[in-house]
This record gives structure tokens, sequence and C-alpha cells, in this order.
């Protein structure tokens, strides 16, 4: 039996302006009840993606497809209206001298008007904002501004939801909430879903795949776990989170560093490397008389640094450490509170299966 076709696929997309490629042979499918980020700093073509899938700018090359049917190419495009594509972006766009109601019905082409204002009344109970129905958009909060362009956007039961940073706007303590009530909604919709953001944790917390984009290209794609402990490079560890990193210099397969030898399989001879681990992967133990602790296997060899700064960051403590063995300073982070004062002699070491070597 053959498996469906994906609900969106968009096959070798380029778009450049002036010269230059934004958005460089990107490719990538969605499927039915699925949510997929595209995750990157500004600037690196994910919005304007965005817009060519929504109908709204036009590829120099590459294909889109719904369901299996050619939307758009350099040739055929279908219209936006056309596409069954909903949009939710940063700035709600409601219509001020529109009431809720019939903000949320904009976008209702067909069936009667009792049909329509059903539709209308179930959306609104869903996104609790009933009591709103015949307010306007002045009168509402922006978590709520937010709910009802999400319902609005769900009014003609699209196939697919394009999300350009719709939460960013929002309040820090309304912002989780509101992003976990829309992935609930759009998933129970079996609605296809592409999130663009340049905010990690917001990629992780709703994604089922994330795409990361650099300059125009995705450079790795995978489930937001397999994206965070399996980076492709450097600047991959480096978006998620702070990183730190040691210089070495490879010799039998092995890069020799102060804190012991980490293994570089297929790396030859006299490569330099970079060993790039995060905060929360160093290991602090206290000082004994001038020793630290007995090497392992597991995190190697302790390396003597003292503390430079130690700061309370409210889940957890992040402390600074200037290390001994050519004055560079490396961070970690210690659930809870863990305040050494400045000047602190302490050894540190590095979970091996934690680090990432990349060729430098």
């Amino acid at each position: 039996m053959t498996p469906p076709p994906p609900r969106l696929e968009i096959r070798n997309l380029r778009r450049a302006f002036n010269g230059r490629a934004v958005v460089d042979d990107v490719s990538f499918a969605i499927q039915p009840g699925q949510v997929t980020c595209l995750l990157g700093p500004s600037g690196c073509g994910k919005s304007t993606t965005l817009r060519m899938i929504a109908g709204v700018e036009m590829q120099d090359s590459g294909e889109i497809y719904v369901d299996g049917q050619l939307v758009c190419d350099t040739v055929f495009r279908l219209p936006p209206e056309r596409r069954e594509i909903g949009l939710m972006f940063q700035d709600f766009a409601l219509f001020p001298h529109l009431s809720v109601a019939d903000n949320v019905a904009f976008g209702l082409k067909k069936g009667s008007k009792a049909e329509k204002r059903a539709r209308v009344v179930e959306l609104l109970t869903r996104v609790d904002l009933m009591r709103f129905i015949d307010g306007y958009p002045h009168q509402l909060s922006g978590g709520e501004q937010q709910r009802v362009a999400l319902a609005r956007a769900l009014a003609p039961k699209p196939k697919i939801m394009l999300m350009d940073e719709p939460f960013s706007g929002l309040d820090n303590r309304l912002r989780d909430g509101i992003r976990d009530d829309t992935l609930t909604i759009l998933k129970e919709a079996d609605t296809a879903v592409l999130l663009v953001t340049h905010e990690p944790e917001e990629a992780l917390r709703m994604a089922d795949e994330i795409a990361l984009m650099r300059d125009g290209q995705i450079v790795q794609r995978g489930a937001p776990y397999n994206v965070y402990t399996r980076p492709v490079d450097r600047a991959a560890v480096s978006f998620f989170s702070d990183s730190n990193v040691l210089q070495a210099r490879v010799s039998g397969a092995l890069a020799h560093t102060p804190f012991g030898r980490f293994l570089a399989p297929g790396v030859a001879d006299g490569t330099e490397v970079n060993i790039v681990f995060r905060p929360q992967h160093v290991r602090i133990d206290f000082d004994r008389n001038g020793t630290g602790p007995k090497p392992t296997a597991s995190d190697g060899t302790a390396a003597r640094g003292v503390v430079e700064r130690a700061r309370f960051m409210g889940s957890e403590s992040l402390v600074e450490f200037r290390m001994d063995y050519d004055g560079s300073v490396l961070r970690a982070t210690v659930p809870n509170v863990f305040l050494p004062q400045p000047g602190t002699v302490m050894w540190l070491t590095i979970r091996r299966d934690r680090c990432f070597v990349f060729d430098a």
C-alpha cells in the first residue's frame, strides 16, 4: 500500500535578492499533525521560506506541494487564497473596526450566516473567549488577541498553518501557556504546522522536528533531542546554549588537552580541533591540599581553576573559572544555589559523553 504524500512538501526552493541567495536549495516535508520548526538567527532565510509557501513571495526555482499536488513552481502558481494555508504572525493583524466574531469569521467564504456563526462560536469556545464574542480587539489583552488570531486562522479549517514568531510579542508569563494551548488545538485539528522562530527554547518546546537554518540553507534536521545532543558543528551547539571550547591537536586519533585525552576517530594527525561542551556538563570538585579528584574514564583528568564570579540565575547558578593552564575562562552551571567566593580554588572535569569534537 502506497503511503499518503506529505501534507506539505517543498523541493529545492531558492530565492535571491540582488544576487545574494537568501534561501538556497531548501527541501523538507511535513506530515498532517506534525509541527516542524524552522529555527535560525535573523536574516537566515526562514521567513522568506514561509512567505514563498504562503504564496506572497515567488521563488526563483523549486516546487511546493500540498497533499502531493503542485501549488507552485516557476511556471504554475496557485493563488494564496486557494492553497488552504492559515497564517499567524507576530503582529496579530486583527481588524480594529470589526468585532471579535467578525474577525474570526473574516476568512469564512463558504456557508450560510448561521453556519459561519456556529463555527465562530465553536472556535471562541475552544480558545476560551466566548465572553468577548461581541467585543473589539482594543478591549483585549495581548494574549487574548493572539487567541483570536489563532481562531481566525483556524476558521477555514486550513490543511497547513504557517506561524512566523507568533508568540514573541507576548509577556513571558503568558507565553508558555498560550503556546501549549495553541499546539493542542492545532494537533487536534491534524494540521501540519510550520513554525518560524529564532528562539531555541520555543523550538524545543513545540516542535516534532527542528530544521536548523543558517545562511539560507538547512544545516541540520531532526527530532529536538537529536538536534540538541548530536549537533552538526560548533555553531549548532552554541545556537542552543552557552558553550565552552578547548583547542587541541590530534595525535593517534586522540586530542590532547589539560583535561586529558579525547577520542577523535578518523581525524588525521596534526589536525587542530575544537572540543565543545556545555556549562551544565562541567563537574566541579573542591581542592584537597593542592590536588583534585583522581582521573576516571568517564570524566578524564581534573584541571585547576580559580573562581572569578558566581551568579544565581533562578533555577541554577553560573560559575566562571579562570583556568591555570592558559588563563582562559570556563563556565559551569550548577542546579540550585552554589555561590563560591571569588578566588576559591576548585577542580573541573568534563563528561566525555557530553563533548563534541569538531575540526577547527
